[in-house]
């Protein structure tokens, strides 16, 4: 699933695929800014780990959790 992450005075968005449902992240990202949680850890599909911090959060996006389809459909 994709996620893109806008942050506030920045001009590019954060983009990474994650292997993580889209009620995971939903409740995640909830969790947090219902605690007042300084930063959001978030892990994508290959590892790498990003840390937003909650204060500068303008949006998070999540994708679809299907797969593209490739071809010609009729």
């Amino acid at each position: 699933m994709e996620i893109r992450i806008g942050i506030i005075n920045t001009g590019r968005e954060l983009s990474f695929d994650t292997s993580s449902t889209a009620d995971e992240v939903r409740s995640q990202v909830v969790s947090a800014l219902e605690q007042n949680a300084s930063h959001i850890s978030l892990t994508d599909a290959k590892g790498s780990s990003y840390i937003v911090p909650t204060a500068n959060l303008a949006y998070i996006e999540l994708g679809t959790e299907e797969s593209r389809r490739v071809g010609f459909f009729a």
